[in-house]
């Protein structure tokens, strides 16, 4: 059976990002291929975010009637905040599946910070991948383990069952598999309690926001 429009409208640009995911973890770190994969994310943040504009409009989750409360903005801080926390210590050999695809150490060859690129990673990071993963792992996914026609499912009785799953699908895509079942489950429990989407973007904004900066802080790449 053909996918909806709806869900094609959330699959793709998270189907996108992951392409060029792969294609900046493909090409050669040392430049043979007269090019710095590290500025493929600058493309990725270009053709993903041009993407979420020009469908925009089919994001009815995201129209301005549906814009959280203040209370439920500051839950959404609060739990983006706990989970960074949580996510900078789950970080132990045991918890951790694989490697990552593609690396990201914004350092020049003399040792320097290189600021064009940890502001492009920063505004990909905070603002694009938020947006686009609760699009795709919640807004679709969730809900669609809970009825194929996931328009028709109220996010606030999508039930247990497409909580486990859909958290369990956005830990495989995760380096830091304990980390990353915290962070679904904290952001779906935010959907179905409050049944907006917005309050798990800004959660997940929070989360990924406040991680850039204490990478850039301390050093510690590995978690970018």
């Amino acid at each position: 059976m053909p996918l909806q429009r709806a869900a094609v409208l959330r699959i793709a640009p998270f189907a996108l990002f992951m392409l060029l995911l792969a294609l900046r973890g493909a090409v050669p770190p040392d430049g043979s291929w007269g090019m710095d994969p590290r500025w493929i994310y600058g493309l990725t943040v270009v053709l993903v975010g041009g993407l979420l504009l020009w469908f925009w409009r089919d994001y009815g989750e995201l129209a301005r009637q549906n814009r959280p409360t203040a209370a439920e903005a500051g839950l959404a801080v609060g739990v983006g905040l706990a989970v960074f926390g949580l996510w900078i210590m789950l970080d132990a050999e045991w918890m951790t599946l694989g490697e990552a695809t593609a690396g990201f150490v914004p350092v020049r060859a003399d040792g320097a910070l290189d600021w064009p690129l940890i502001a492009v990673r920063w505004v990909g990071a905070a603002l694009l991948v938020p947006v686009m993963e609760e699009l795709f792992w919640r807004s679709f996914l969730m809900r669609w383990i809970a009825q194929p026609q996931f328009e028709t499912v109220d996010p606030r009785r999508a039930g247990l069952k497409a909580v486990v799953l859909s958290t369990f699908v956005f830990m495989l895509a995760h380096t830091l598999w304990l980390a990353a079942i915290v962070a679904g489950l904290a952001y779906a429990l935010l959907y179905v309690r409050t049944g907006k989407l917005w309050v798990p973007v800004i959660a997940h904004a929070v989360t990924n926001g406040v991680l850039g900066i204490w990478v850039v802080r301390t050093g510690q790449w590995q978690f970018w």
